[in-house]
């Protein structure tokens, strides 16, 4: 069987989603692996990288597309993507299918057989495979050199002759892996970081890390889905939880939000009541953008300036350090094809939780309960 990347169509993306270290894995599966000429340029990785470890780069998408029989993207198929690719594909990508319904029809009317990595399972087994946790690892990093990056002040306590500086004060909100990779970074600059999450279970996390934990007390059972993914509260908490990162914004430098909640909008958790109330210069980052973000003057991919505040929303922080994002996304489609692939040949059993979880169009047909329900399919 014959394995390809394509160079990345989506405006931004600069990852790639295998790199040379994974093809030789992969060939080792039995796996042919075909890459798009100068598709690993943009992370770090040129052709003749691909061509030192036996992949054979293809000069033109359209060549590409026309002999694979496997697909691995890293961001969900462009209307280009789609154009070019064949029916009878498998493709692996993020895909998003909670909320892009559009693309799952017409995946399924393609008759693409599609595996959507952003629905891997949250379970042991399955934690190597996992892109959502990967990218966030990388998006939580990168949000915090940002915010360094634009905030007036230094992060540390510094001693100087000039007197003492004192450290920035970040507020992180959501303390999952994006959460808690920022909450590391933080304080590994020197700032003094707290952090809020609605899953009393990480406060343990959060503390190992050096923060302290905003709580806001709720019943443990209403926190958390069966998934481990935060969900949507009650009316009562919503207002106890207003108040109390009120009051806990006010004091922040820096604020760097990641709370989602999958296939809802992300919860309004900064008020611009709140970013006003917020001392000029400090910087808020909204990783929730793209999902309608956790501030309420978030643009996605904007800068907003409000009373001397700066809102910013990043979609693709990950691209933005693209050759260990690509690297990690990469590590990750191997270990699931070192499941799938047995004697050069790929085996899709739904008995395997993972395929459950990530099968999403197969035979001309939506077959994951979740999303076939969710299109009405």
């Amino acid at each position: 069987m014959k394995i390809a990347v394509p160079k990345a169509t989506l405006e931004g993306e600069r990852r790639v989603s295998l790199v040379p270290e994974t093809c030789t894995r992969l060939k080792k599966l039995g796996l042919d692996v075909l890459i798009e000429a100068g598709a690993g340029y943009s992370a770090g990785f040129p052709d003749e990288e691909y061509e030192a470890v036996g992949a054979r780069v293809v000069g033109s998408a359209e060549a590409l597309f026309g002999e694979t029989d496997l697909l691995v993207q890293v961001h969900p198929p462009t209307e280009t993507d789609l154009s070019r690719i064949r029916p009878g594909t498998t493709l692996f990508a993020i895909l998003n299918p909670l909320t892009r319904h559009d693309l799952v029809r017409r995946l399924a009317q393609q008759n693409v057989t599609s595996l959507a990595m952003d629905m891997m399972p949250r379970i042991s087994r399955a934690q190597k495979m996992d892109v959502l946790s990967s990218q966030s690892t990388v998006a939580g990093y990168k949000a915090v050199l940002l915010a360094a990056v634009e905030i007036g002040k230094m992060f540390p306590l510094l001693m100087t002759a000039a007197g003492t500086i004192t450290p920035v004060k970040v507020l992180v909100l959501g303390a999952g892996v994006a959460g808690l990779q920022a909450i590391a970074t933080a304080r590994r600059l020197g700032a003094v970081v707290e952090a809020f999450d609605v899953r009393p279970a990480v406060k343990e996390q959060v503390q190992s890390l050096g923060a302290k934990f905003v709580e806001v007390e709720a019943p443990a059972e209403d926190a958390e889905d069966k998934g481990g993914y935060a969900k949507e509260m009650s009316e009562a908490y919503k207002q106890r939880q207003k108040e109390a990162i009120a009051r806990h914004v006010k004091e922040a430098d820096v604020a760097i939000s990641t709370a989602l909640i999958p296939g809802k909008p992300a919860p309004v958790l900064i008020t611009t009541e709140m970013v006003s109330a917020m001392r000029p210069g400090s910087v808020v980052i909204d990783l929730a953008a793209e999902a309608g973000g956790n501030c309420e003057l978030t643009r996605p991919d904007e800068r907003v300036e409000h009373r001397g505040v700066l809102i910013l929303g990043p979609r693709n922080l990950p691209a933005t350090i693209p050759y260990h994002a690509s690297q990690m996304y990469s590590r990750n489609i191997a270990s699931f094809l070192q499941d799938l692939v047995k004697a050069g040949e790929l085996k899709l059993s739904m008995e395997d939780e993972c395929v459950a979880g990530t099968l999403i169009t197969q035979n001309g047909q939506i077959v994951h309960p979740r999303i076939k329900e969710l299109i009405g399919a």
